[in-house]
């Protein structure tokens, strides 16, 4: 090899070399070679393996600490961003505990004054809009349906009173907000099981659950659920008032479930509380007219508590009946009615809070209907009045100036 050529592949040897040092050094240091940061990109590889542990893992974990706002509130972008800017990627944000709302209305028939004042006004026609606010704002509303929605059935035989009402007047039960209703009554099979079972299409299609019959007695007996910030609470119905024995549900035929014999609804109340958190009962029982309640409506309500009943409330009246406290759980044994013909003299609501330790307050709110609408009673001295004749008929309770009750101390 000559000189010159020696000397060219030594000048190219050591070019190489130099050149392959500098990318080295240049590596080391992390200068970017192609516009993006390598440090950035490391570091946009950690946030979005961050980002994906915290979808798998922390969604998950919000979810079963509040299953019902997990799914409805749509808030769990939120939630992450917080997490981020507190520096704890992997930990959801605590929901901030908040009360539970319930409304309860008593007896509700569309009578047919009721259905035409609706055709021709709305809902604001037979309810006014303190009472609609209350039952919309609610997380859940519920009231006894003292009726059949169908069009089908021959009315029963020896009933003075049969209540049937065409299922499109479901529309009237949306536009009240109401989430739940009682079957369990003496009026829901008037027209035998073909209307009953035509109720239970009309409130399905309507998104209205209900308690208390089915279309067999399994069905009759569910538990219906309900989620609301954190909670599971159950509802569950039950009638002490048939007129005839062949309204029971039973295996192969749809009914109610009836109470006279206390031992399916008490086993019931036992499976809801192992599942639930606060458990309401809602029954039809006592006698017509009659302004308190019979020594067996006192007897019963005590064992629904004892077997794990943390509200009983009571219909079929058609008047109010008293308030009662046993072991600090609240029973009130009618709300009366709440729709039904075109005037009633004196009804009440009730609003029921549950704070976070699910400690229950309630509120008697007195109402009438004139005319077909239900509304407020706003005179200061009849509502005085009122709560004065609630405390009469009621066994050691007190009424506040706002219609919150407790137990006498």
């Amino acid at each position: 090899m000559s000189k010159r050529k020696m000397y060219g592949l030594l000048a190219f040897i050591l070019f190489t070399f130099g050149l392959l040092a500098l990318v080295i050094r240049f590596e080391i240091k992390g200068y970017p070679w192609d516009g993006e940061g390598k440090n950035n990109s490391i570091e946009g590889d950690q946030a979005s393996v961050s980002g994906q542990a915290e979808e798998t893992t922390s969604a998950p974990n919000r979810a079963a600490q509040n299953p019902a706002e997990g799914t409805k509130s749509g808030d769990s972008d939120t939630s992450k961003d917080d997490s981020d800017k507190s520096g704890n990627d992997n930990k959801p944000a605590e929901e901030e505990a908040k009360d539970i709302h319930l409304f309860f209305g008593g007896d509700i028939y569309l009578s047919d004054a009721v259905a035409g004042i609706y055709n021709k006004q709305g809902i604001t026609g037979i309810l006014d809009d303190s009472l609609l606010n209350a039952m919309k704002t609610a997380d859940v509303a519920m009231v006894n349906q003292e009726f059949t929605f169908s069009t089908r059935g021959k009315a029963a035989e020896d009933k003075q009173y049969t209540f049937r009402v065409n299922p499109d007047y479901v529309s009237a039960f949306k536009d009240m907000g109401i989430d739940v209703v009682t079957l369990a009554n003496n009026h829901s099979m008037d027209f035998g099981t073909d209307a009953l079972k035509d109720s239970f299409d009309a409130l399905k299609a309507a998104g209205i659950s209900y308690v208390g019959a089915g279309n067999n007695l399994t069905e009759a007996r569910t538990i219906h659920y309900v989620q609301e910030h954190g909670k599971t609470l159950a509802f569950l119905a039950a009638s002490r008032v048939i007129p005839v024995p062949e309204w029971n549900a039973t295996k192969t035929k749809a009914g109610m479930l009836t109470t006279y014999d206390p031992s399916l609804l008490l086993e019931d109340i036992k499976t809801a509380k192992e599942n639930s958190d606060y458990v309401i009962v809602y029954l039809h029982w006592g006698v017509e007219r009659m302004q308190t309640p019979k020594d067996y409506q006192r007897n019963l309500a005590k064992q629904y508590i004892d077997a794990g009943a943390d509200l009983v409330i009571g219909s079929h009246p058609h008047v109010l009946q008293g308030v009662e406290y046993y072991k600090g759980k609240p029973i009130i044994y009618s709300l009366g009615n709440y729709i039904f013909y075109s005037n009633i003299k004196s009804t009440a609501v009730l609003k029921v809070t549950l704070d976070k330790e699910l400690n229950t307050k309630i509120q008697l709110l007195p109402a009438y209907a004139y005319n077909g609408k239900t509304q407020l009673l706003n005179d200061s001295e009849k509502i005085r009045e009122f709560y004065d004749y609630m405390k009469s008929i009621s066994f050691d309770v007190n009424f506040g100036e706002s219609g919150y009750a407790s137990a006498t101390q």
